[in-house]
């Protein structure tokens, strides 16, 4: 009887990893756009993924999204543009922190696609990675909240566009009017006084063409 509870233990233990293992790559596999819905704090973000362009970085950030790995976390950097001559938004990056800001379970990094063409501009999404490591990309995006050229690529790597938003501008617009300042823990500028929560990351089911 104990040799037979054991076992059921390990049956048990290893159905719930495998389950909190999914691959992003099955999730709507012959859909080249699926779509996600971001649920946060201040409202709804809609994104329209773009596997076309981006294969490896879409089915990355939907392994994360299919186990459930981007609940309840966090907004972390909301940066204006220290250089444009009128007072406009840079990026605003999430998906890498829990509330208190401790950081976050990480997959293994993926290759940068950003020469797949797509740009980093105005409402984008993006992949952010490690400062001169291009190839660093785990789990944390970014939105681009403004046309970012010197996001793109050049002579040197970029920053992997990956998807488009579809709905929910004005979310972001009101994540931008968040309070910030600088926080010891995480040693940046920009944070969130108050967290700005993503609550869920769903993904949508597929319309018919």
């Amino acid at each position: 009887m104990k040799k037979l509870l054991i076992t059921l233990f390990i049956i048990c233990m290893s159905s719930h990893a495998f389950a909190s293992n999914k691959e992003g790559r099955f999730v709507q596999k012959n859909n080249l756009f699926p779509r996600v819905k971001i649920i946060t704090s201040e409202g709804d973000i809609i994104v329209e993924l773009d596997r076309s362009r981006s294969p490896l970085t879409v089915n990355n950030f939907l392994t994360y999204v299919v186990n459930g790995d981007y609940k309840n976390s966090v907004f972390h950097r909301i940066e204006k543009d220290q250089y444009s001559e009128i007072d406009e938004f840079f990026v605003l990056q999430g998906g890498g922190y829990d509330k208190d800001y401790d950081g976050l379970f990480q997959r293994k990094p993926i290759f940068n696609e950003s020469g797949n063409g797509l740009k980093n501009d105005m409402y984008t999404i993006a992949m952010a990675y490690q400062d001169n490591e291009p190839h660093t990309a785990t789990r944390q995006f970014f939105f681009n909240m403004k046309d970012n050229d010197h996001l793109n690529p050049g002579r040197g790597w970029g920053f992997a566009v990956f998807g488009n938003v579809m709905e929910g501008y004005e979310t972001l617009d009101k994540i931008t009017q968040v309070e910030t300042g600088f926080n010891e823990k995480i040693g940046y500028d920009f944070v969130p006084k108050k967290p700005v929560m993503i609550y869920q990351v769903e993904i949508l089911k597929a319309e018919a063409l």
